[in-house]
């Protein structure tokens, strides 16, 4: 079994907005009160944070597709969706993201850092 694992592959993805709703104000005696839809929630994002107590990449070995949620659909009455929550993904000090190519996107050093 492995037991540590200092290279992975991940495939993310942030979360997807929310759809919009379309919807007309219907009121008694006022054939046309105008459209009151509400706006899609935002999806969330996908961020990586250096924690101290991480000190392998074993969880990713295992899991490498990760998605963030998705933005909830609007409603009548102008109400808006509920937005994704974000997804933090805590790394070990020093892991150096890069592209499929091996462009360098960060180097991520000391603690709290994203």
């Amino acid at each position: 079994m492995t037991t540590f694992v200092d290279r992975v592959v991940l495939h993310l993805q942030a979360g997807d907005g929310g759809h919009g709703c379309v919807s007309i104000h219907r009121e008694k005696f006022k054939p046309f009160g105008g459209p009151d839809g509400g706006n899609g929630g935002h999806g969330g994002s996908v961020s990586l944070v250096v924690d101290p107590q991480v000190t392998t990449l074993l969880d990713f070995h295992f899991r490498p597709h990760v998605k963030a949620e998705n933005g909830k659909g609007g409603a009548g009455s102008n109400r808006d969706g509920a937005n994704g929550r974000d997804l933090v993904l805590k790394v070990p000090d020093g892991t150096v993201v890069q592209t499929q190519d091996g462009t360098v996107l960060a180097d991520l050093v000391g603690a709290g850092t994203t």
